[in-house]
């Protein structure tokens, strides 16, 4: 099997693949590699490791040797001189009047060449901006267009777990995301909510992707009808993590279901009988809780009797104020009352 290492042109860049040829290196070392662009100064972020003959799709570049304290230093005053190179380009950029978004740029290692990166949403024309830079720069220059993703990959950022972007760390390439990755882990499917730096789906929506997808077809679908012990269901939420679903029923209640049928049922394991004596014996040795103290003696209390329900009272007639002292008293039943005068019996005459 070939032997293989990994090496990188940008912090951010993709991670290309070169014969060693002999060299003993390890990750973290500068190298000088042959590249199709020309002599490139890298950093090995693969350490060697042998491969299938088949994983190798074209043949293999060299290294060159093992960066010098000289080619480091070269290559430290190339990147300072991709600022100055930068700044001239975008002033050219606005003397052409050209719709185009400038990003970053970058010298080779022996000069020969910078590349300038850029966005645009349609086709730019550059042909002469390219004459310009040539002749302002002294050196061959070259243009290129990048998308959204790639964009965000050159600035960097943070992405919203609070993270460095995947793209910017350990990500290679590009892979298509779509929302029926989100939709088969049981997101809410919000695009806003799922977008990156970039604008685009989260990468990261992939990595569990495959997961997910094969722990589904576990579960029943949703909406389907199911049978269970309380009767027919349709299948309302599913919960992955937990291995457990959702099923109402016909009278409005929800059942929480595994599935794995042993889950719901109790348990029939050998040393049922076991456990359940040895719960016992703990606690009957657990410390008992102290009870309160009891008042009266420990003698019931004497039950009040109830009392009957009284009716409701009439509100009370508001008294009226009395006659002043020599005034007339009203004919009829007005003022106060009157003492009735009773009947006295004639008296009866003794006979003589």
């Amino acid at each position: 099997m070939p032997l293989v290492v990994g090496v990188n042109f940008r912090k951010s860049g993709k991670a290309y693949y070169f014969d060693p040829a002999g060299i003993a290196l390890s990750e973290g070392d500068p190298v000088i590699a042959e590249t199709a662009r020309g002599i490139e100064f890298g950093e090995v972020t693969i350490a060697p490791k042998d491969v299938l003959e088949e994983e190798i799709v074209s043949p293999l570049k060299k290294i060159i040797r093992k960066a010098t304290q000289a080619d480091i230093e070269r290559a430290e005053s190339y990147h300072s001189k991709e600022k100055q190179a930068f700044s001239i380009c975008l002033q050219k950029v606005q003397q052409h009047n050209l719709q185009m978004k400038l990003i970053d740029a970058e010298y080779c290692f022996d000069g020969s060449q910078v590349t300038f990166y850029f966005s645009a949403e349609s086709r730019v024309d550059f042909r002469e901006l390219v004459k310009d830079l040539a002749g302002a720069l002294r050196t061959k220059v070259q243009l290129h267009q990048v998308g959204v993703r790639d964009e965000a990959k050159l600035f960097g950022g943070m992405g919203p777990c609070g993270r460095q972007m995947c793209c910017t760390t350990f990500l290679n390439g590009f892979e298509p995301v779509s929302m029926k990755m989100a939709k088969e882990q049981c997101l809410f499917l919000n695009p806003l909510k799922f977008s990156g730096v970039c604008g685009k789906l989260m990468c990261c929506l992939k990595y569990e992707y495959p997961m997910y997808k094969e722990a589904k077809e576990k579960f029943p679908a949703i909406n389907s009808m199911v049978d269970t012990k309380e009767g027919c269901g349709k299948v309302v939420e599913l919960n992955i993590i937990k291995e457990t679903y959702s099923v109402q029923l016909e009278s409005g209640s929800v059942l929480h279901l595994s599935i794995h049928p042993e889950a719901d049922e109790p348990c029939g394991c050998p040393a049922k009988d076991e456990c359940a004596r040895y719960n016992q014996t703990r606690l009957a040795e657990a410390p008992q809780a102290k009870q309160p103290e009891r008042i009266n003696g420990g003698k019931p209390f004497p039950v009040r009797p109830v009392k009957a329900e009284a009716e409701p009272q009439k509100p009370a007639e508001p008294s009226k104020p009395e006659n002043p002292a020599g005034a007339e008293q009203p004919a009829g039943n007005g003022g106060s009352h009157r003492r009735r005068n009773r009947r006295r019996k004639p008296k009866q005459q003794k006979s003589e």
